[in-house]
């Protein structure tokens, strides 16, 4: 049972979702796990875990499959375009899951993706139930599905209490992206 892999989830309105996967990942490095991330959302903007994450290679790999932020900050893309390469995502996560060179996959804003009618909720617990015994498989973003909760082992919900942008603040690089 020790090496048994686990659902975790990081939902919630508050930041710090993708930033908790990512501390558990460099944690995981330390052990010599084998890593990979398939971000959902992010993949066409520039943000700091693109460049980092090259220098944790070979043991972290991340695939940005996404268009990028989905109907915000001028956002010009059709959703079938964003739905179409989102369930691109839900395939590479699928060989990923069950290559057997992983020890942890991180589905990055994948509830978020969920929520914006870009992927079926069934498709992600079928990607639950399909996870080997010894992965343990992160599933990260914001309106996370009832369903999704109760096939977990752990859900953490971040709660904003405060947050710079009700001041005018922008986002900040290597802070927010």
């Amino acid at each position: 049972m020790e090496d048994a892999g686990l659902v975790i989830v990081y939902t919630g309105k508050g930041k710090g979702k993708t930033t908790a996967a990512l501390g558990m990942a460099l944690r995981a490095i330390g052990h010599d796990y084998k890593i990979c991330m398939i971000q959902f959302i992010k993949g066409s903007w520039h943000y700091g875990e693109m460049s980092s994450s090259k220098r944790l290679e070979p043991e972290f790999e991340l695939t940005a499959v996404g268009k990028g932020f989905v109907g915000i900050l001028d956002d010009k893309t059709p959703k079938e375009v964003h739905q179409k390469i989102a369930k691109e995502a839900v395939t590479i996560a699928k060989e990923k899951i069950s290559s057997g060179k992983y020890n942890i996959i991180i589905l990055d804003e994948i509830n978020y993706a969920v929520n914006l009618g870009l992927v079926d909720v069934n498709d992600v617990l079928d990607l639950i139930k399909s996870k080997p015994e010894n992965v343990t498989l992160v599933l990260t973003g914001n309106h996370v599905k009832e369903e999704i909760i109760d096939a977990a082992d752990l859900v953490t919900e971040m709660k904003e209490i405060k947050h710079p942008f009700q001041k005018g603040i922008r986002a900040k690089k290597g802070i927010d992206f």
